[in-house]
Order: structure tokens, then C-alpha cells, then sequence
């Protein structure tokens, strides 16, 4: 596209340059290397702040935003996403809160993970196992579970709502898993069950934008302008676990109502 006469000329942006030099694969693996080398250098900075603050930060709020500041620096390495925020961040006052996201890309989790409060996040036994990330989720306070195992679904609910207990914040995909199409997949009912067991609020987010920044089955980095909606908490008050699927479609409701609005 040529600039209008008499205008000056636009720089091209690196990502634009990158697509111009059919790059992508390249530069994605690129990426890839910087990332994990952040990990592996961002590792002993996390365990300096758990090894200083565990003893007395009982909710390990430090030890989990140093960790999540991680995240801020991997979206700046990024030239292929853009992320913008709607809605006000939650008062201090009104945490702790069960957030609850739909899921949309591998690439969520690092996007969510720049919002600037802590969460607990609850995520698949995997993820864990990772070197060096597993390490970091683990002294952050992150909570894993083995989504087929029921034992395990009881004991990582259980840990959230201790966290919960502390003053904290948790974070869930009541999705479980990435859909591989536009439509969200159907929630599952333990966000709300513990919401309403603890009797804390649920706070929706709504991601749209991020399918294409990593697509799922796919390592490489796409083209994705996110936008992050934070929505007024969903109130429990009186309700009781004959109201947890009502609850649950409620929040689900709200979410898709969102979505279709900044589609």
C-alpha cells in the first residue's frame, strides 16, 4: 500500500519485516530458544525470592509476581503479539477471587499472567514436569492436577481453596483444556463449586484475539492482537451446591455474551 501523496512514508514494524522475509519458522524457533533461556535464567531469581520470603509470606504473593513478571518480559520479546486490557483491575478489598478464563491458545497463559495480581493457577500434572517451569510453578504456589485422576481433582481443589484461605486469589480454565474451534467448550463445575464452598466471588475474564497466536497441535508464533476483559465479579452470597450449575452458566453466559461483543 503506497502512502498518500504528499504524506511521509511509514516504517515498516518487525513484525511486518519479518513477514516480508518469510522468516516466520525461523524467527518462531528463534523465539523458542529466548524463551526457554528466560526460564532457565529467570529459575534462580524466583528461588531467591521464595528462599527470602516463603518463611513468612504465607500466600507466597512474592514469590508468585516474581515469577509472573516473567511473563511481561516474554510478551516484550515478542514482536507478533499485541495485548490490550479492558475493564478495572479488582480491588485489593474484594480478593480473594476464583477467575475463571475461557481458553483459547497455549499462549493464555502467558498473556493472563502480565494482569498485576496474583493468582494460583491451577494446571495439568505435565506442566510440572517441565525443567525449570515446573520448578518456578511449584515455589509460586501453583497447584497440579491429573485431569483424569478424581483423587487428584479432589486434592488440587482442596489446595486452591487453602490458598484461598490465605487471602489469595486462584486462577482456572473451567474449560480444562484449548478448543480447537471458535466455540468455547463446555465449563466444568469445579471453579464454581469452590467458589461457592469458600464464598468467594468469581471473576470473569474474557481472552479473544489469541487462537492465532499459537495455534493448537502448532509451535509456531502467529499474528495476534489480544484484548483481555475483565468483567464485574459474579457474587455468590446464598448460594448453596444445589446452585453450582446455575452458577456455572451464568459465569459461562456472561463470558460468551463478551466475546460475540468484541468480536
Amino acid at each position: 500500500m503506497l502512502p498518500e501523496a504528499g504524506g511521509p512514508a511509514t516504517e515498516p514494524t518487525l513484525r511486518e519485516r519479518t513477514e516480508k522475509a518469510g522468516g516466520r519458522g525461523f524467527v518462531s524457533a528463534v523465539l523458542w530458544v529466548a524463551w526457554f533461556s528466560l526460564v532457565v535464567l529467570w529459575t534462580p531469581v524466583v528461588a531467591a525470592a521464595f528462599l527470602t520470603t516463603a518463611w513468612w509470606d504465607r500466600g507466597r504473593r512474592i514469590a508468585g509476581r516474581v515469577f509472573r513478571w516473567g511473563a511481561r518480559v516474554l510478551m516484550a520479546m515478542n514482536p507478533f503479539w499485541k495485548l490490550r486490557v479492558i475493564g478495572p483491575r479488582p480491588d485489593r478489598r474484594s480478593h480473594p477471587l476464583v477467575v475463571v478464563s475461557n481458553h483459547e491458545s497455549l499462549a493464555d497463559v502467558v498473556l493472563i499472567g502480565t494482569l498485576p495480581w496474583e493468582m494460583k493457577w491451577l494446571s495439568k500434572r505435565e506442566n510440572f514436569r517441565f525443567p525449570f517451569l515446573g520448578l518456578m510453578m511449584w515455589m509460586a504456589g501453583d497447584v497440579s492436577v491429573s485431569r483424569d485422576d478424581p483423587h487428584s481433582r479432589a486434592e488440587a481443589y482442596a489446595e486452591l481453596g487453602r490458598w484461598i484461605d490465605r487471602g489469595v486469589s486462584v486462577m482456572l480454565f473451567p474449560e480444562g483444556t484449548r478448543s480447537r474451534t471458535e466455540e468455547m467448550l463446555p465449563f466444568r463445575s469445579g471453579a464454581f463449586r469452590l467458589a461457592i464452598e469458600t464464598g468467594r466471588p468469581v471473576l470473569p475474564l474474557v481472552v479473544s484475539g489469541s487462537r492465532m497466536a499459537i495455534q493448537k497441535g502448532s509451535a509456531r508464533f502467529g499474528n495476534a492482537d489480544v484484548t483481555i476483559r475483565i468483567l464485574d465479579p459474579e457474587p455468590v452470597d446464598g448460594l448453596g451446591m444445589r446452585d453450582v450449575q446455575a452458577l456455572r452458566d451464568r459465569v459461562r453466559q456472561r463470558i460468551e455474551a463478551a466475546r460475540t461483543e468484541q468480536a
